[in-house]
């Protein structure tokens, strides 16, 4: 539901007219920090060890961003950071933990309505976006002697909204927050085995700020 409203929201903005503030062939450049916090409750995994609750932890990275815009307040934007860790504590019905973690870079492209030229207060400029995640997990481990744990990688529908706060007229310091459905399988190796021990639903929000600079 909270995806959809996004969805909806960006659809509204791209049928609405208003004076053009950022003219197609713009760039912006944006960089900043933004946390990754995961759903609560990430599902639970049918291990040779039982079934295991898991809970993965958030974290915080600098990001930046590139953003061309292609028609008039429409932009394209793409979303890249350094990998953002996550610790991963599995838990089982007994009250025993199994601690895992793992690394991932979630690369989102973005089509973004700006609401630009609507005399916002303060000269606010507000944004709307949709698009696509592609998540890649890498430097799994779990803290279990002999047994390896894999992360397949995810794609998946991003939302994204924001607000830019101009001090100049082509700099800002924007606050934003995107939703991004990240569902994915999860492999066990023990024993010379492997199995498939179920999915994680990871499906976080991500709070961010940044410096943007328009071109």
């Amino acid at each position: 539901m909270k995806l959809q409203s996004l969805v909806l929201a960006t659809a509204a903005a791209l049928t609405m007219t208003s004076a053009i503030a950022v003219p197609a062939g713009t760039w912006t450049i944006g960089a900043g920090a933004h946390m990754v916090d995961p759903k609560s409750d990430n599902g639970t995994l049918s291990t040779p060890l039982g079934a295991l609750k898991v809970d993965v932890d958030d974290d915080i990275r600098p990001t930046i961003t590139g953003e061309y815009f292609i028609a008039n307040n429409v932009g394209v934007e793409l979303l890249a950071a350094i990998p953002f860790h996550h610790d991963i504590t599995l838990k089982a019905a007994d009250g025993s933990k199994v601690d895992a973690k793992t690394q991932h870079l979630p690369p989102t492209l973005s089509l973004q309505y700006h609401f630009d030229g609507y005399n916002m207060p303060m000269n606010v400029k507000p944004f709307v976006g949709v698009g696509l995640n592609y998540t890649t997990f890498f430097k799994e481990r779990i803290g279990v002697s002999g047994a390896k744990l894999d992360i397949d990688d995810s794609f998946g529908v991003a939302g994204h909204i924001g607000v830019d706060i101009p001090f100049t007229p082509t700099e800002s310091f924007r606050i934003d927050a995107r939703y991004i459905d990240i569902d994915t399988d999860v492999e066990l190796q023990t024993g010379g085995v492997s199995y498939d021990v179920g999915k994680v639903d990871i499906s976080p929000w991500v709070y961010g700020v940044a410096f943007v600079k328009q071109f």
